[in-house]
């Protein structure tokens, strides 16, 4: 009986492995998007991070004005 239970689980283990080959997928596509997808932070950054900084400075000056006052 324990012969048949090693057996089958050896049998699951390599069934397992072998699936993993086939949805491995695009590695250098998926490298591409992140990279294209770091370039639009960036990009999108640039442009709205003084505005963004203006935005959180004048919250937290209020919240500070008034938690102080």
């Amino acid at each position: 009986m324990s012969r048949w239970i090693e057996s089958r689980a050896y049998r699951a283990i390599a069934r397992r492995f072998e699936d993993d080959d086939a949805e491995r997928g695009d590695v250098p596509g998926w490298v591409l998007v992140t990279l294209m997808t770091a370039g639009l932070v960036l990009l999108i950054w640039g442009f709205a991070g003084p505005a963004l900084s203006g935005i959180f400075n004048d919250a937290v000056s209020r919240v500070s004005g008034e938690i102080g006052g």
